[in-house]
């Protein structure tokens, strides 16, 4: 297939819907903040997105990560055995008690890990899968690099602060825990991406960790919309349903969390609130600043033809061009109330000359739809093929001629 030509064309401006608010004007109490639509990847609201901070408990997500990822190539299965060793029995902070020689399942101490946010529990599992917590914070922060997570950097797998590590287990290297919320939310995407079993477990409100515990444990996620009949009930979130809570003296009060309406996701990280109902009642104005001016529309169906790019050159067909179409929709992130239709955006097309024979659905090139809000620096791009929208069969040999004896012809004058 040969490459033909670009266009750039514009498509008619208008006037954006209901002026967005400033970020200045949620009035957010914290450190840290950022607020992201995942599918377009537009940043919503950023407050020190991209400064390192102490995680706390956030930590565990990047454990639970590879611990999922782990399991999803074999090298470990959610039903192996694992034996308590000395430095997880020695763990504080929240924990699920385990003791020397207490015995459970990747899959429990997975659990138990996500939604009580137990120490214990991800130091278990890193010392299973890897020999010891140090060797599994190694893979943290290598898979840290290779996600993208610039500001990173572990030295351990739950979150604590150095000093309150049992003495033996200190790694050698200086340093803490540190991430940005920009960081938390890559991380939290390609959970999404990767392991959405992840957000399954989040979501869970409590969880009974041993068949002889008093009560289970109770989720540390009080926003979760399941909780809308429980003592949290007043906290509970429309659409929540993860992800990690986190807490040191050094953090304060962190929560990256995920919601859904409407068909739009939505993940919000807040890090260093003042209180334990403060990460939550930071989170609501986060999410609901996103949810209450912002949504995604579709501005282009699938199976359908841009105007000026209707048809393109077949070689070799009984035809010498056929009609395209689009193969996917096109969604865009869109100040709320916006009129798809008026929309202003930018399409480059980009055809491809077709050689018979071919089915309908082929291949004829691409077109990029590009997009901004007013106001935003992020420019959204989605990228979408261009099909036949009819089959072409080869001409015969005699036709051809012919064809290429008029195009000397025409060609003369």
């Amino acid at each position: 297939m040969i490459l033909l030509c670009l266009f750039v064309i514009p498509v008619s401006a208008f006037a954006e819907a209901a002026k967005i608010p400033s970020i200045q004007s949620v009035n957010l109490e914290l450190r840290s903040a950022v607020l992201v639509e995942p599918v377009t990847g537009q940043v919503l609201l950023s407050i020190n997105a991209d400064q390192a901070y102490a995680p706390a408990s956030m930590t565990k997500m990047m454990t639970g990560y590879i611990i999922a990822d782990k399991v999803k190539k074999g090298a470990i299965s959610w039903n192996d055995v694992v034996t308590v060793k000395e430095n997880a029995s020695q763990t504080i902070g929240s924990r699920a008690y385990l003791a020397l020689g207490e015995t459970h399942t990747v899959q429990e101490l997975f659990t138990v890990m996500l939604v009580h946010s137990a120490n214990d529990a991800a130091v278990a599992l890193a010392e299973y899968v890897s020999g010891s917590e140090q060797q599994f914070v190694t893979e943290m922060n290598e898979e840290a690099k290779r996600l993208g997570m610039e500001k990173s950097y572990y030295i351990n797998v739950s979150g604590l602060d150095r000093t309150d590590m049992p003495l033996p287990f200190r790694p050698q290297e200086q340093g803490e825990n540190v991430m940005s919320a920009m960081d938390v939310a890559t991380l939290v995407k390609s959970i999404f991406q990767d392991h959405p079993e992840m957000l399954e477990v989040t979501s869970m409100p409590s969880y009974q960790f041993r068949a002889t515990d008093r009560e289970p444990f109770v989720n540390t996620n009080w926003m979760l919309e399941s909780n809308k009949d429980s003592q949290y009930k007043k906290y509970a979130y429309e659409g929540l349903d993860g992800l990690k809570t986190g807490f040191t003296d050094s953090a304060g009060y962190c929560f990256a969390s995920t919601a859904e309406r409407d068909g739009m996701r939505l993940i919000s990280v807040v890090m260093g609130t003042k209180s334990m109902s403060k990460r939550f009642t930071e989170t609501k104005k986060v999410l609901d600043y996103g949810f209450d001016h912002f949504e995604l529309k579709q501005v282009v169906a699938a199976k359908s033809t841009p105007k000026g790019m209707e048809m393109v050159l077949v070689k070799s067909g009984t035809k010498t061009e056929v009609p395209v179409l689009t193969e996917q929709a096109v969604s865009f992130l869109v100040p709320k109330g916006s009129d798809a239709s008026q929309l202003s955006y930018q399409t480059n097309f980009v055809p491809q000359e077709l050689t018979a024979p071919f089915a309908a659905g082929a291949k004829a090139g691409t077109i990029t739809y590009t997009y901004q809000i007013e106001g935003k620096d992020m420019i959204q791009e989605k990228t979408v093929n261009m099909v036949a929208a009819d089959e072409v069969e080869k001409a015969g040999w005699v036709r051809l001629l012919f064809r290429s004896i008029w195009e000397v012809v025409s060609g003369l004058f």
